[in-house]
Formats: structure tokens, C-alpha cells, sequence
């Protein structure tokens, strides 16, 4: 019926839980059969929170998905007192999971991109990201502190003005001062556009099918797609082929769509980084149950 009346785009849509749209959304193999591995077999019907096998995914992918920066976003970051013209080739950890994984180069410079969700210029308390006068570090490279910001006709920040700490680049034994945020980036001039899809649950139910009364289609979640255009990703991403998988550090994990084309990537969220399940785990059971109950089964 979501089929028929359009209400997804077909049998392999990512929001589907059937084979082939866990496989579009990035799923692996693996993690599906430690799921049903974990879910056993039983004689009488039950329903398993959909976060156990988010919880399988995120550990398979936590071992195997390179890493990557990549900025939904955009929010222009100029570092008044790095070299004009200056280029770094900083590296990269691919995957902390997996020694054999290498590193990779990232290029820095005096103009970068951070997302405007990590910048408020009046910030509450327990924001630990970027404000005026605070410093945070930039990941794989230095300290920053912001001087200033510049605004459009309405009032929108649209250019944040920092310096930055030479002696602090990440991995030296200096005495740079502790901070609380390390925020991801790309470099303005060689980063390059893609479309990024925010999947999240079909339902903003549990199971829309035991809701007397209703029709199960009320219960679709508006939020379920997001489209989101013009993010902007590191270079060394380029190259990615549709099924790729990637962790965009501090985002979640993705994965090339095959509605990719050259030069036009698409991506789509596999899933976020927060895994309730493990807090349930954690907890013994009821603390991280009664906040996966609580948010989870809501649109993010």
C-alpha cells in the first residue's frame, strides 16, 4: 500500500524495511545476521526495538566505514593570521578501528567551512562549541579562537572571524590549553557540493499497526527524508562509488546512493552516531529504555 499510493518510492526505498532498502541505505550483510543472531528464533510473534538492529549496524560500520569530513550546513570560517596563500596537507586518521586503515591528507587554509550549528553567537550554558571569545579545536589541526563575526542586512551571522594557535596543531607535545569541543571542516577552496539524504524512522509509532482506530499511514513520519542540497564534503571523497560506506565524522554514517552521478553525489544517512541501544546495555535495562521510549519513536 506505501508502495502503490506513493508514499515511498518503491521497494528499495531506504525507509523500507524490506532487503533491498536496507541494502540502498547502507546495511550491511553482516550486521543484519548478528541481528537476527541476537533475535533468535521464537514460536509466537514479537516485536524487537528497531535499535537493536541499529546497534548491529553501528558496530559493523564502526569497524570497517572510513571516516570522512563533510559539512551540511555551511558556515564561512576566515583565520585572520594564517598565510594568505598557505596550504597544508594535514593527516588523517581513515578508521581508529583498524591499524592497517592509513591516514589520508586533508588540505587546510586560511578559509574554511564548519557547520552552522556548532557557531551561536549568544550562547547557553552546557555550548560548548564555537562563540565569541571562546577556543575549540578543528579536527586533525590547531586551536581557534573567534574574534568576530559579520552579519547580512537581516542579522544572520554569515562569516566568523578566528586566529588560530600555531604551536597547537593536534599531536604535539606542547602545553596548548584544554578545550571542550573539537568541531569538523572543510577547506573552502577544495571541497565540492553533494545531495545528502537524512533518512530517519517511517513511523513516528512503535508499531502503527496496533493503534485502534487509525489508519497506520497517520502515522508516518514527516521527517522520515530530509533532503538536504550543496553540503559540502573533503575532497579525498571524490571518488566514492554508490555503496560506499563512510562515517562523516560527528554525523552519523552514509553511504553513496546510486542516484550518484559524476560529479553530482548523493548520500544517505545509514544512521546516526547515538546508539541508544548501548545505553540500554549500560544502564541494566530501564534508565536507557525509558529515554529510547521517550524520544526515540519521535521524529529527531
Amino acid at each position: 500500500e506505501l508502495v502503490r499510493g506513493g508514499f515511498v518510492q518503491g521497494w528499495d526505498d531506504p525507509r523500507m524495511p524490506t532487503i533491498c532498502g536496507l541494502r540502498r541505505r547502507g546495511y550491511t550483510p553482516k550486521s543484519i545476521r548478528n541481528f537476527c543472531d541476537r533475535v533468535g528464533v521464537a514460536k509466537r510473534d514479537n516485536v524487537v526495538d528497531v535499535a537493536l538492529l541499529e546497534h548491529a549496524l553501528r558496530e559493523d560500520l564502526n569497524l570497517r566505514a572510513q571516516r570522512a569530513m563533510c559539512v551540511l550546513k555551511p558556515l564561512r570560517l576566515i583565520i585572520d593570521n594564517y598565510p594568505e596563500g598557505r596550504v597544508e596537507e594535514l593527516e588523517a586518521i581513515n578508521n581508529p578501528e583498524d591499524s592497517a586503515g592509513g591516514v589520508r591528507k586533508v588540505p587546510f587554509l586560511r578559509e574554511l567551512y564548519i557547520e552552522r550549528d556548532d557557531f551561536l553567537e549568544d550562547p547557553p550554558k552546557k555550548f560548548y562549541r564555537l562563540a565569541p571569545g571562546r577556543t575549540v579545536r578543528l579536527r586533525y589541526a590547531y586551536l581557534i579562537t573567534c574574534e568576530n563575526v559579520v552579519k547580512d542586512s537581516s542579522g544572520e551571522v554569515v562569516e566568523i572571524h578566528c586566529t588560530y594557535d600555531p604551536d597547537s596543531l593536534t599531536g604535539t607535545p606542547a602545553n596548548s590549553p584544554k578545550v571542550k569541543a573539537t568541531l569538523h571542516w572543510v577547506s573552502a577552496r577544495h571541497s565540492f557540493n553533494a545531495e545528502v539524504r537524512l533518512y530517519d524512522r517511517l513511523f513516528s509509532v512503535e508499531n502503527p499497526g496496533d493503534q485502534e482506530d487509525h489508519d497506520f499511514k497517520e502515522f508516518l513520519n514527516p521527517h522520515a527524508l530530509d533532503i538536504v542540497q550543496s553540503c559540502l564534503m573533503e575532497p579525498s571523497l571524490a571518488e566514492a562509488k554508490p555503496g560506499d560506506s563512510y562515517q562523516f565524522e560527528r554525523l552519523g554514517y552514509f553511504c553513496v546512493d546510486p542516484d550518484s552521478k559524476p560529479g553530482a553525489l548523493v548520500f544517505n544517512r545509514t544512521v546516526t552516531l547515538r546508539d541508544a541501544w548501548a545505553k540500554i546495555v549500560r544502564s541494566g535495562g530501564q534508565e536507557g529504555k525509558k529515554e529510547l521510549e521517550a524520544g526515540s519513536r519521535k521524529p529527531e
